[in-house]
């Protein structure tokens, strides 16, 4: 609610106007069968009241690459939504609760560990190899969602 117009259309336009002209750009130089992969997160899908606009653009963004995929294809267009990702971003963003976060989630993650940079990678490559994926999102968050 504090943020101003401009702000929020600063906000939305990073995320869910940028996936848009990037693919308005691909049209005619991706080839056929290869693939768009948009990143997007999964922490505005639990509404908190400190989120502003992060749920809307969260919720829209898997719609906007279903929707990509169909009007694209044969080019296929995919949406990588990565939970708390252990990089040099995340210690900025945190700075000295970074090990308290590192360790709370080694001790309630599914996988016992923090995900990095290596395993949003994997799943990158994946979905770039694998020719029958698309219009889909896929999670990489070593089970944050199911566990709160």
């Amino acid at each position: 609610m504090e943020m101003d117009s401009d702000q929020a259309r600063r906000a939305m336009s990073q995320h869910m106007l940028l996936a848009l002209e990037v693919a308005r750009h691909a049209v005619g130089k991706v080839q056929p069968g290869g693939t768009l992969l948009f990143m997007g997160g999964t922490g505005g899908r639990r509404i908190r009241p400190d989120l502003g606009i992060a749920p809307a653009v969260t919720a829209a963004l898997p719609a906007l690459t279903a929707g990509l995929a169909l009007e694209l294809a044969p080019v296929r267009v995919n949406l990588i939504a990565a939970g708390f990702v252990d990089t040099p971003l995340s210690a900025e963003l945190l700075g000295d609760g970074l090990d308290a976060r590192r360790e709370e989630l080694r001790a309630t993650l599914p996988i016992g560990r923090v995900v990095g940079p290596d395993d949003v990678a994997a799943l990158a490559v994946h979905i770039m190899t694998n020719t029958a994926l698309t219009g889909a999102t896929y999670d990489v968050d070593g089970g944050q969602q199911l566990v709160g």
